[in-house]
């Protein structure tokens, strides 16, 4: 599933997700749109997916989250 597919899921806006993950919006719609993000960042926002859906999600799980190694 796609980091939009996630966020449509909760019914969270852009901002709402980085206001969750402790992000600003311009890093999640960075994300979004599949550019590259440090490992902190990619954590964080599985850490609010997980939080809010009750189940762990990797970043992995994310199709388009593209994290730096």
């Amino acid at each position: 599933m796609k980091l939009e597919e996630y966020r449509a899921m909760l019914s969270w806006s852009q901002a709402e997700l980085a206001r969750q993950a402790g992000l600003n919006n311009q890093t999640v719609s960075s994300a979004e749109a599949g550019n590259l993000v440090s490992t902190k960042t990619a954590q964080a926002i599985c850490k609010a997916l997980s939080r809010t859906l009750g189940r762990q999600i990797l970043a992995r799980d994310i199709e388009d989250l593209n994290v730096r190694v």
